[in-house]
């Protein structure tokens, strides 16, 4: 119980660039694996259509966080 608690607190000092990195760097690496699974001649089709679900939502997660750290412009 301990650890999650101390993992949580390290996700709080996560600066958002920090954040944007990780995602960015997890998007990759989704991309990675998707190409390497249709790369084979069996492919999991379950399987890289959740890859690329989870591809998706990282990549609306990164658009959020850019669109968090963009300061609203007030025309």
């Amino acid at each position: 119980m301990t650890a999650s608690m101390g993992e949580g607190a390290a996700n709080d000092e996560m600066t958002p660039a920090m954040r944007l990195m990780t995602l960015q760097s997890r998007h990759q690496a989704l991309d990675a694996k998707i190409m390497e699974l249709q790369g084979q001649p069996y492919q999991n089709q379950l399987l890289i259509q959740r890859l690329k679900k989870e591809k998706l939502r990282t990549k609306d997660a990164i658009a959020r966080l850019k669109d968090e750290m963009v300061p609203d412009i007030n025309a």
